[in-house]
């Protein structure tokens, strides 16, 4: 194929069930039962997920990031081999290798994602493959979940990486160390993953650390922060700022982070925690693929609370058809986020990774004020 992204699906029930299934041929079929094999990647220039059945020789109908449909009444042999909890890594999913060498730019401060000569970009190329279950209707309701804070004790980013499951999304922070293995592991487990930025907060005392990104401050001295954060791991979907409340609100120190952001083919996470952030306007001028969280699901860290949270979060995505929460790594928080998400697809909602809801706007000539 070109060397273009392709996949192979091998599905096979034993037993069969009394009214077996309607697969389509399969142009080798395997004498003795295979165990299901998927590989995928997302094309160059892809732009958004893409539902397919298998044709007569196999072969995906049509191309974009992965979405499986498993035929009615195979997927509690195939996809659930743990029927308790359908969303860890079914099929044997696995993600991109990373880094992958067309996307890697080599910088001042160490290797800097960048948009392929091909037209891949980071933002489709390390993405979680989503996979559909036969169970949820179509047009279920979609819930993205982002864990954040990964990176920094090495206890509770093992913990979130064991307990939750694949297509939560994980935030890594820039100070964490051995951040490339603990990066590696978590997408090993199926973890899409985002860079936290760090950026300046409404107090100007809580400045998180070295290279935080400053209001007022020379935007050369803010993209050089930008690369060093960039340079800390591989991977990446995309950035999320890690504070921000001064410095998302002011248009002429964040709009050119945004415009680098764009120009190397991730995408942005505004976690929600700033009311006057820019984000939404400022992405949408530069073309970038944006998600803000809908609900910042730990902002009262009361086990109540956060409970409450995900139901207004669940509630909001039957609204709307699809939502994001955010909670930061602790482990009261993780082990909520953790239950809930084990339950969604029982309720007859989809736990998708978070680039399955990032949407880019063409660019514009002016900023939202």
């Amino acid at each position: 194929m070109g060397g273009r992204p392709y996949a192979e699906v091998v599905i096979q029930s034993d037993p069969p069930p009394a009214e077996p299934p309607v697969l389509p041929p399969l142009a080798s079929a395997p004498s003795q039962p295979a165990s299901p094999v998927l590989r995928s990647g997302a094309p160059p220039k892809s732009s958004g997920a893409a539902i397919f059945d298998l044709d007569a020789d196999a072969r995906p109908a049509t191309s974009g990031p992965l979405v499986l449909k498993v035929p009615q009444g195979t997927e509690q042999s195939v996809v659930q081999q743990d029927t308790r909890d359908i969303s860890r890594q079914p099929l044997g999913l696995s993600l991109t290798p990373a880094p992958d060498p067309r996307l890697v730019e080599k910088g001042r401060h160490g290797p800097l994602p960048r948009i392929g000569a091909d037209g891949a970009r980071p933002s489709e190329v390390y993405a979680r493959p989503l996979v559909s279950v036969a169970s949820l209707k179509a047009g279920a309701p979609r819930i993205a979940l982002v864990v954040g804070g990964m990176g920094l004790n090495a206890r509770a980013t093992r913990l979130a990486i064991e307990t939750l499951p694949g297509a939560v999304t994980l935030g890594f922070a820039p100070y964490g160390a051995d951040l490339d293995r603990q990066a590696a592991e978590a997408r090993e487990a199926g973890h899409e993953l985002l860079l936290q930025t760090p950026m300046e907060p409404i107090d100007k005392s809580a400045i998180p650390g070295p290279h935080t990104l400053l209001s007022g401050a020379e935007p050369a001295q803010n993209l050089d922060g930008l690369r060093w954060h960039m340079s800390r791991l591989t991977g990446y979907v995309g950035i999320a700022n890690f504070l921000g409340g001064r410095f998302m609100a002011r248009e002429p120190d964040f709009a050119p982070v945004i415009r680098e952001i764009a120009g190397r083919g991730l995408l942005f996470l505004d976690d929600g925690s700033s009311p006057q952030s820019l984000a939404p306007g400022i992405a949408a001028a530069a073309g970038l693929p944006f998600v803000r969280a809908d609900v910042v699901l730990d902002a009262n860290p009361r086990p109540e609370a956060i409970e409450a949270a995900l139901g207004r979060l669940e509630a909001m995505s039957r609204a709307k058809g699809a939502a994001t929460g955010y909670a930061a790594g602790l482990p009261g928080a993780m082990e909520a986020v953790a239950r809930f998400a084990r339950g969604l697809e029982r309720r007859g909602v989809a736990l998708v990774p978070l680039s399955a809801l990032a949407s880019r706007e063409p660019a514009s000539a002016g900023l939202a004020r």
